[in-house]
């Protein structure tokens, strides 16, 4: 008989994976870099299973936020059999609906969602790392501004101490540092 990790164990094995490179992309700045917990499948499912799970809530459709919050997005997506609606940076998308402009730790940036989000659809936001805040609360103003709704939040990795919490309190996240 095969012996399966539980959904803990297999948590726990995705955090480590996540590895910190030291004053990256500037001096005093600690990067969590993701690349290995998103080449490792063990991983990977685990993650978006749990987004999935944590989730707990009727949603049509995920969305995710450029350009890992994509990945974890479309996995939740499949796993849940609905659809997932990218949160683009600006000028990638052909025909965008919604634009909005935001602050993030380096600055300034501007995100864009096609048409394809309808109104009156229920969205899980999906991003991979909850810092300031700054990208989520830009991709929830924009699906609100598409006339969908916002119904819950979710990140793979909250980054403590940098104010995210407080500007996303709604977020769920699986894991912090």
């Amino acid at each position: 008989m095969t012996v399966f990790p539980s959904q803990t164990d297999n948590i726990a094995y995705a955090r480590s994976l996540i590895r910190t490179i030291a004053d990256y992309p500037q001096p005093g700045v600690s990067f969590r870099d993701i690349t290995p917990l998103l080449a490792d499948g063990r991983a990977m499912h685990a993650v978006a299973h749990e987004l999935l799970v944590q989730a707990q809530g009727d949603f049509d459709v995920v969305a995710g936020i450029e350009a890992r919050g994509f990945i974890f997005a479309g996995a939740v997506a499949t796993l849940a059999r609905t659809g997932m609606i990218p949160i683009r940076k600006a000028g990638k998308l052909p025909k965008p609906a919604h634009r909005v402009t935001y602050t993030k730790e380096y600055g300034e940036d501007h995100l864009e969602v096609s048409p394809d989000l309808k109104p009156g659809m229920r969205v899980l936001l999906i991003d991979d790392i909850l810092a300031t805040g700054g990208s989520l609360k830009a991709g929830a103003h924009l699906i609100t501004a598409a006339g969908a709704e916002v119904t819950q939040i979710g990140v793979v990795l909250e980054l403590e101490g940098l104010g995210g919490r407080l500007v996303m309190p709604q977020t769920r996240a699986l894991l912090s540092m």
